[in-house]
């Protein structure tokens, strides 16, 4: 079973051989790398797993993850 988390991309670095780049997962800042997803922009919602972004998402899907990430937090 594979786990993606949606990450809002806060900043992009293409410097080096890998376009790189860091996302807010919900207040947690991670980098990542963006190389499959070269299209994204800063603001844009990215689904990353094991530290690379495999995809875009819309803002309100992604929201909507927080939200249930939030409610199972909640049941504890």
């Amino acid at each position: 079973m594979c786990l993606g988390v949606p990450g809002k991309v806060i900043s992009i670095d293409d410097s080096g051989p890998l376009l790189m780049g860091k996302c807010d997962f919900g207040g947690v800042r991670r980098e990542v790398c963006l190389a499959y997803t070269p299209d994204a922009k800063i603001g844009e919602y990215v689904i990353v797993h094991v530290g690379f972004a495999i995809s875009k998402v819309d803002e309100s899907e992604a929201l909507r993850v927080f939200s249930y990430l939030d409610e199972i937090r909640s049941l504890k």
